[in-house]
């Protein structure tokens, strides 16, 4: 029998995204929701880091704004779920988590320069989201390490530094569980992807 692993994502997304995943995240999608598989594909896929994306301001990067665009095209919303835990018939806990995008039990988080807390509230939310039987699997995009070198040769370095979210900022919490049980692929944005000229 053939193991189903991240191969599955295609030799585009392979060659410009460092990829990794825990608990079979790649098969689960393949087998349980191959639509959302193709959404996720179709955006990684269609992503170009582009020059103008990383002179801009503002509240909400460019480069949030467009992986938006590509998923809400494709029927994945914002979505918050408000979780009340209740011990004896009294609330003790109703924490309010969002994901970035959700379709179909797949939670899409993107975090592309957070301070890096940030990755442990997307897994817990992903944990919590999966022990409740709410989601079955998350989603990260963030960007690769050797993008700090590009942001350096273009003068933004002191932006992106090693206290933001980044690939071995994230990492180290797949390893140390702090999703739990919940399955999780991960994408780091690679400078192949970077596009000067747009």
């Amino acid at each position: 029998m053939l193991t189903v692993g991240v191969e599955i994502l295609g030799a585009f997304i392979l060659d410009n995204y460092d990829v990794t995943e825990r608990h079979h995240a790649a098969a689960l999608l393949a087998e349980d929701f191959p639509d959302e598989l193709e959404d996720l594909i179709a955006v990684l896929n269609g992503f170009r880091l582009k020059g103008s994306y990383l002179v801009a301001g503002g509240n909400k990067s460019p480069i949030a704004l467009a992986l938006d665009a590509a998923f809400s095209g494709r029927g994945w919303h914002e979505k918050a779920f408000d979780i009340e835990v209740t011990v004896d018939g009294m609330p003790t806990l109703a924490p309010t988590h969002h994901v970035d995008y959700f379709k179909n039990r797949v939670a899409v988080e993107t975090e592309w320069n957070n301070k890096d807390p940030f990755f442990d509230r997307d897994l817990t939310t992903f944990r919590l989201l999966h022990d409740y039987n709410v989601a079955s699997l998350g989603v990260i995009i963030t960007r690769a390490d050797e993008l700090q070198q590009l942001m350096n040769e273009l003068g933004r370095g002191s932006s992106y530094g090693q206290s933001t979210t980044h690939w071995s900022k994230l990492t180290p919490r797949l390893a140390n569980r702090v999703s739990g049980g919940c399955p999780v692929l991960a994408f780091g944005i690679r400078r192949s992807l970077y596009d000067p000229a747009v």
